[in-house]
């Protein structure tokens, strides 16, 4: 991947949901809810910053920009949408 974020944002790729749910339901295609969590794949200049590569965080649902490259989805997003960091 060749995307470089420019100033204050992330490239992230969302992290797939589970097929299944905790009680054994298995889950079609349409019933699954894209997830919110996504792993960090390049980070942008900003001094106050502490996310790095390789990251899992929860963002905030419908931001950022979804772009295809190469047949894979990556998400484009400010570094302000995104909420946590998955430890």
């Amino acid at each position: 991947m060749n995307i470089k974020p420019l100033g204050k944002r992330a490239v992230i790729q969302r992290v797939e949901a589970e097929e299944k749910t905790t009680s054994g339901i298995i889950l079609t295609g349409s019933a699954k809810e894209k997830p919110q969590y996504a792993r960090i794949l390049a980070v942008g200049v900003d001094e106050e910053n502490e996310l790095k590569v390789g990251d899992q965080v929860i963002y905030k649902q419908y931001s950022g920009t979804t772009v295809k490259i190469d047949g894979e989805e990556f998400i484009v997003i400010e570094l302000e949408d995104i909420l946590a960091i998955i430890e």
